[in-house]
């Protein structure tokens, strides 16, 4: 049901990439033509739910809205994509809370690491305070956040070298990560060696040896085919980290405010929804990944988290956050971590 949704979808997200959406039965254009960036190939659960929210929004509109989605990169990398968000060369992006750090420190509280135990958790916090905690930052910053977060999942461990068990297995070893403060800090508390690369060139510089290995959820492994150029996937279930989608406040307030409501409606169903496609994914993700090649291995997170404490990681993120962003994130896993 859900690969066979998913082809019929993929078909309409190719057409809405193709030309702006024509209002039925006129001759003329749409009144609002948006674009929607990200960063997830065009198979991705995320690029299929936003073409389905997409599709929506122009039919509910009467085709006064016209959202054409941009997957993979297509407009530039993560940081540059949200240059233009905010010059208003992009309408609307789906952004990891963690990279949008560079701008919003304080949004990337969710990703502290091995702070989140499952899924229910998770939910109960983005969907709580510390998702509404996490909005009201960006807002502060100028830019619109639908309500809804979407899912990008736990991250995992790749390697082409070894896999990764314990703590130290991360010693020296050479780990692409996001561009972001908290990914970088945390690796180097591992004493990892770090390095930040745009996700559009990952693959490369997993190919050519510039790093050992990198740290994605499972779907993201599948959709890029890290399977090429990794071996070894080690269950850390590090980070949970998911994208917010992002509006430019300009092109938001040129909307009617029915406009809007449409809009808000269908992208933050499209959100819901495309938790429900990650977790299904996820539960038939390891058996593929393991029949493309990779070696996978469970990870006790306990003595991940105790190195991260006894190494002062939590107490400086605290620090950073400040007291009543860290009471919101501690409250929501239900558990003290500095």
């Amino acid at each position: 049901m859900i690969l066979n949704r998913r082809t019929i979808l993929m078909g309409a997200a190719a057409g809405a990439l193709a030309a702006p959406f024509i209002r039925p039965g006129a001759a003329r254009a749409a009144e609002f033509t948006m674009k929607l960036a990200n960063n997830q190939p065009m198979t991705h659960p995320t690029n299929i739910r936003a073409a389905e929210a997409v599709a929506a929004i122009a039919e509910e509109s009467g085709g006064r809205v016209d959202v054409q989605v941009f997957p993979s990169n297509q407009l530039g990398a993560d940081t540059d994509v949200l240059s233009q968000l905010r010059a208003g060369g992009v309408e609307f992006f789906l952004l990891s809370p963690i990279i949008l750090s560079t701008l919003v420190p304080n949004a990337s509280i969710n990703g502290v690491g091995f702070a989140f135990p499952d899924y229910d958790t998770v939910w109960s916090a983005m969907d709580g305070d510390l998702g509404a905690y996490e909005r009201s930052e960006i807002e502060k910053a100028g830019l619109v956040v639908m309500d809804r977060i979407w899912d990008n999942g736990f991250r995992q461990t790749t390697s082409s070298t070894r896999p990764i068990v314990t703590p130290e297995d991360f010693e020296g070893f050479k780990i692409r990560v996001p561009v972001s403060p908290l990914w970088t800090s945390m690796f180097t508390a591992f004493g990892a060696a770090p390095t930040s690369i745009n996700f559009a060139e990952v693959y490369s510089a997993l190919q050519t040896g510039v790093v050992d290995g990198q740290e994605n959820p499972l779907a993201i492994m599948q959709t890029a085919k890290l399977w090429e150029v990794q071996e070894f996937a080690s269950m850390t279930n590090h980070m949970w980290d998911g994208f917010w989608l992002l509006g430019n406040r300009r092109a938001w307030q040129a909307l009617p405010e029915d406009l809007q409501e449409i809009v808000a409606k269908h992208f933050n169903e499209a959100g819901m929804n495309q938790r429900a496609d990650v977790m299904a994914m996820n539960q038939t993700l390891r058996d593929d990944l393991e029949a493309e090649g990779f070696v996978f291995n469970e990870v006790d997170p306990v003595p991940f988290e105790q190195k991260l404490r006894d190494v002062g990681f939590y107490a400086e993120w605290k620090k950073n956050y400040g007291d009543e962003a860290w009471a919101i994130l501690e409250a929501a896993v239900g558990r003290p971590l500095a």
